[in-house]
């Protein structure tokens, strides 16, 4: 690790007298590292900045959430690729995630706002800086909404498996978007009273997943007398989407690893709510990786050692296989304190999604990038958070995760929406700052010689991901089974291309500077009064 950065490292930031005792006077109040840093990259502190290192992390570690993404997404590892890709996609996909998630961490040192990835754009960009932030802010905008869709979706069906084994409450797709509907709407809620609150389910999480993996796999490990055989579990190649091609559907099978280890730019979101943030958003990126490929590995090879009646498991009533799997492991009422477990889990991820989604948008609507900005860069004065952004977050997840009341396919189709729109979003200031070579100013967490390799690693995952999770999932493909990814990202895409060549270009200039270091000051001493 390199020495940090000195004041001299970032000329433009306001610089004030001191008495000899080294107090901070004039007109100006005295800042923290922090305050100064975001008053540099010409931002005031609007926000609370109130969360820990840890809570940092916390929020990462709880959108990734091995708990919802690994079980969602299980019965479709089932099916495409079996325990064979089940097992081994993980390690694979988990090495070429943390690729990506060091390169932007490097990033996120340099830049600690709560833009995140296209502020990172604009600022690392040679030339034509704000048409690679607005399409980078627009990538990252369609992959929040879709966690947030994909994680509270998984949540409601698990929440509905759970109520048609106790109350009878079927597991029809109109029942499960229901309770999809209500978990948005308790999330919405939670996330307008403060960041405080937030910051305490986040932390909360952390342990709730750890202490629920060791559950779990303790549960499933000791509980059953038989379990599946080595070579089950990590050979047995399954292959039930229709397609011929063994090699296609392995590939196609890695989307429940890589849905799974998303989200984790929540850190970079949350930099301006985060003490020490040019350290603390780096470390809560990289160690929320790390942590999840660990316990998501753990988890994974205990639920398909437990494996006792694979057809069964996905013929399931409930339709969602990882319960069916503890019902016949260890019994209705084992499985269902199993699912109380999971469902929680799933809970504090969405929560955490939300909160990472509204922020995103605060930052974006800052900017003037996004329809209504006024409204959503709206920040409420009693809990300084971002009230309309949050609301935004969960209606358009909602939105998005409405189509599974008629498609089969919907749920896959929402996580390969989430993987394509975050990791373009996560890569393209990884590609600008390759570019950028020596040139890049770096922050005080860094690389150092290995930034250059780790970063062409990570461009060119994140190529192929972008192109095979767009690709079908089951053969043949009709209207019920039809892989709506490209649709989605398409539209989305379409809607910026056009708004960008009509007019945006026009008047968007990227990450706007909000006042001189005098008006950031004045902007600042009033809030510390409200």
């Amino acid at each position: 690790m390199s020495p940090e950065p000195s004041p001299a490292d970032h000329p433009g930031m306001p610089v004030f007298p001191a008495d000899a005792a080294g107090i901070t006077t004039g007109t100006a109040p005295a800042l923290s590292p922090d305050e100064q840093r975001l008053r540099e990259l010409g931002y005031t502190q609007e926000l609370a900045r109130s969360m820990s290192g840890f809570s940092n992390f916390a929020v990462s570690f709880s959108i990734v959430s091995i708990l919802s993404g690994c079980l969602t997404l299980y019965g479709f590892g089932l099916n495409t690729g079996g325990p064979a890709m089940i097992t081994w996609g993980w390690p694979v996909v988990g090495l070429m995630t943390l690729c990506v998630a060091l390169a932007m961490a490097e990033i996120c040192s340099s830049y600690p706002t709560a833009g995140g990835l296209y502020y990172w754009a604009a600022k690392l960009a040679p030339s034509r800086g704000p048409a690679w932030a607005w399409f980078t802010g627009w990538f990252n905008f369609l992959g929040q909404v879709a966690v947030t869709a994909g994680v509270d979706y998984g949540a409601a069906t698990f929440a509905n498996a759970l109520l048609e084994m106790q109350f009878g409450f079927a597991a029809t797709p109109g029942h499960t978007v229901t309770v999809f509907a209500v978990i948005l709407l308790v999330h919405g809620l939670l996330n307008t009273r403060g960041v405080r609150l937030v910051a305490l389910f986040n932390n909360v999480s952390v342990w709730w997943h750890l202490a629920g993996v060791t559950v779990i796999v303790g549960a499933l490990v000791l509980v059953p007398s038989h379990h599946a055989s080595a070579s089950f579990a990590l050979t047995k190649f399954v292959n039930n989407t229709g397609f011929h091609s063994s090699f296609y559907v392995a590939m196609l099978g890695l989307l429940l690893a890589q849905y799974t280890l998303t989200g984790y730019d929540a850190s970079a979101h949350m930099t301006e709510e985060t003490q020490d943030a040019a350290r603390s958003g780096p470390r809560g990126i990289v160690n929320s990786v790390l942590v999840s490929l660990v316990a998501g590995w753990i988890l994974l090879l205990g639920l398909t050692f437990a494996i006792q009646d694979y057809d069964g498991a996905l013929t399931s009533s409930t339709g969602v296989p990882p319960a069916q799997i503890f019902i016949d492991a260890i019994g209705d009422t084992g499985a269902k304190l199993l699912l109380l477990i999971v469902i929680g889990a799933q809970f504090f991820c969405g929560m955490a999604s939300v909160t990472a989604n509204s922020r995103m948008i605060y930052a974006f609507s800052r900017d003037g990038a996004l329809p209504g900005s006024r409204l959503w860069h709206r920040i409420n004065p009693r809990t300084q958070t971002p009230t309309s952004a949050v609301w935004l977050a969960a209606g358009g997840a909602f939105l998005l995760g409405l189509p599974a009341l008629w498609n089969s396919t919907a749920y896959a189709a929402v996580t390969s929406v989430s993987v394509i729109g975050l990791y373009i979003a996560y890569v393209i200031p990884v590609f600008l700052r390759l570019r950028q070579g020596d040139a890049f100013a770096r922050g005080p967490w860094h690389l150092g010689r290995w930034s250059r390799p780790v970063g062409l690693v990570a461009v060119g995952w994140t190529a192929l991901i972008a192109v095979l999770f767009m690709l079908p999932t089951v053969s043949p493909v009709t209207a019920v089974s039809f892989n709506y990814t490209p649709v989605a990202v398409a539209v989305v895409l379409g809607f910026a291309g056009v708004w960008w060549l009509v007019s945006a270009r026009h008047w968007f200039t990227g990450p706007k500077v909000h006042g001189t270091p005098e008006e950031l000051a004045a902007a600042e001493a009033e809030l510390e009064i409200r």
